[in-house]
């Protein structure tokens, strides 16, 4: 399988497609899916191509798994959260759909289910929870 440089993840790193950030550093991205499963739901992915975790390098998966340790826990602060789910989906059989290694960081609270998936959110509730996070992550 060959990375499609046209998805959306890479139209997001090339700066066609708004998204509302969280963090970024050298390596990697973090921004809120527009169709959270939970509050506080975010993606992380590496800035460089990379299909998913079958093709990833060691560097690309090192960057976004010290990435995703960091948001995480403060997503853990910033929510109340009593844990986090993390997934990640690899090729259409495994139930990837965007096709730019992602994982899914997800703060979740005992005895709250997850949303049904592809619901999109309101605008104005991600932009608020991402500035809640990039305010945490700043502070940590």
């Amino acid at each position: 399988m060959t990375y499609d440089s046209d998805n959306i993840f890479a139209k997001i790193l090339r700066g066609e497609i708004p998204c509302h950030r969280v963090y970024e550093d050298e390596q990697t991205l973090v921004f809120m899916d527009i169709m959270p499963r939970a509050d506080g739901h975010m993606l992380v992915i590496p800035k460089t191509p990379c299909r998913n975790l079958l093709d990833a390098d060691a560097a690309q998966l090192a960057a976004v798994m010290m990435t995703a340790q960091k948001v995480a826990n403060v997503a853990m602060g910033v929510f109340a959260a009593d844990g986090v789910t993390v997934q990640q989906f690899n090729e259409a059989a495994g139930g990837q759909e965007v096709f730019h290694l992602h994982f899914h960081i997800l703060p979740r609270r005992t005895g709250d289910a997850l949303r049904p998936p592809g619901i999109m959110a309101d605008p104005d509730m991600l932009a608020e929870q991402a500035a809640r996070l990039r305010a945490a992550v700043t502070a940590a």
